[in-house]
């Protein structure tokens, strides 16, 4: 028994050390993909509890003590409500801290944490808003113009399309509108996806390392970039559907897919 409780505290020290530098290489400054407390990751430890960051944190210089252990079952009980109140999110999310003691209070996007760090494969999650990219999810045409891939290493490193959740408030709505969003990406590619695209907000990032977490939005930062650029020039040229599922599943492809995200 003490065997396990040791190893069992390797392992979660593992993850927050990975969390922690995952967390402040998305919040670097001059990568511009979040501004002050902007922003948040999280991990899963084991089947019961996962870390998340605290609120009023900043990703570029956070430690250990910006996160939170909470148990998943608290935080997935409250999507089944229609609707709670500020005030019973915060009491609930409190609740749910696997160290009561625990003076900081879990982010309120825990819950959308919690979903998708169920979902087959995906171990770290990294919600960022990248300057480059908000430029096109604040526009009007948003939903429009990233309907498509434009080059092959979007395919490879972002999945084969994203998902996109038009505006929702922070908290349980926006959790229940990626939750829905998440179904009908799984529905259609069989899948679960490596990208989530809010309106008016930012972008999800899962991946089963913090690598893929960093390299997804490092690369949606390049798709924003070559997008308004190709809006200048008459409009994005997309692959087909054909050439986009044909480079998705090429194995020189899985295989760089596997060293860009160091998957053993």
């Amino acid at each position: 028994m003490g065997e396990i409780k040791v190893e069992r505290a390797q392992h979660k020290r593992a993850v927050l050390e990975q969390l922690v530098n995952m967390s402040r290489s998305l919040g670097e400054p001059s990568r511009e993909y979040v501004v002050l407390g902007e922003g948040n990751t999280s991990a899963k430890i084991d089947e019961r509890t996962f870390f998340v960051k605290a609120s009023g944190f900043s990703l570029s210089d956070i430690t250990g003590r910006g996160f939170v252990e909470v148990y998943f079952e608290p935080v997935l009980e409250m999507l089944k409500f229609d609707r709670l109140t500020d005030d019973e999110i915060e009491q609930r999310l409190n609740e749910a801290k696997v160290d009561p003691s625990c003076p900081y209070r879990p982010s309120v996007e825990t819950m959308f944490h919690a979903l998708l760090l169920q979902l087959p494969g995906v171990n770290f999650v990294g919600h960022t808003h990248p300057i480059s990219l908000n430029s096109i999810l604040c526009s009007v045409r948003s939903k429009e113009v990233l309907s498509g891939h434009m080059f092959p290493e979007a395919i490879v490193c972002c999945g084969i399309a994203p998902v996109y959740v038009e505006y929702a408030e922070p908290g349980a709505e926006l959790a229940k509108a990626i939750h829905k969003g998440v179904h009908e990406h799984i529905e259609v590619h069989g899948e679960p996806p490596k990208s989530i695209l809010l309106e008016n907000h930012g972008l999800i990032a899962l991946g089963s390392t913090p690598k893929e977490v960093e390299t997804i939005t490092v690369m949606w930062d390049k798709i924003a970039k070559i997008l308004l650029g190709a809006c200048m020039l008459g409009g994005p040229r997309f692959l087909s559907d054909e050439q986009i599922r044909r480079i998705y599943t090429r194995p020189d492809e899985k295989y760089r897919q596997r060293l860009i995200f160091k998957r053993e």
